[in-house]
């Protein structure tokens, strides 16, 4: 993931002075930190906490990108479901994240097929998610 990560970032963001910081949790955890920051008490499988504000592009020397934090459970049965491996699951979602604390949104139809598209590039992908 850390490869993957540092790849995905060298493409988007200038330079290399950012860090992000990537957390590996359980349900239980990721139910508390969804309803705590989004309101809804269930297990989510990637959540992203970006230190850019609104509109704040990065760049040069940026500092603290944000956390992404991915639920592995929940990445294993998406995977199961997907006929993925868990590792490449936990990628998707580690890249989804990243994107996230960028200022990319998936929260329209157009805005997560271009999060989809960005994420198969990265990830050398042909096909959609």
């Amino acid at each position: 993931m850390r490869r993957t990560l540092r790849r995905a970032a060298r493409d988007l963001v200038p330079g290399d002075g950012y860090e992000v910081s990537i957390a590996l949790v359980d349900e239980p955890e990721m139910a508390r930190l969804n309803e705590m920051y989004r309101g809804d008490p269930v297990p989510t499988d990637v959540l992203s906490f970006p230190q850019l504000a609104p509109g704040e592009e990065a760049g040069p020397a940026q500092g603290l990108l944000g956390d992404v934090v991915v639920c592995v459970p929940v990445a294993a049965r998406q995977a199961g479901e997907r006929g993925e491996t868990l590792l490449q699951e936990m990628e998707v979602l580690a890249v989804h994240g990243l994107l996230h604390l960028l200022g990319y949104e998936d929260e329209t139809p157009a805005g997560a097929s271009e999060m989809a598209t960005m994420e198969n590039d990265i990830l050398g992908r042909t096909t959609s998610m």
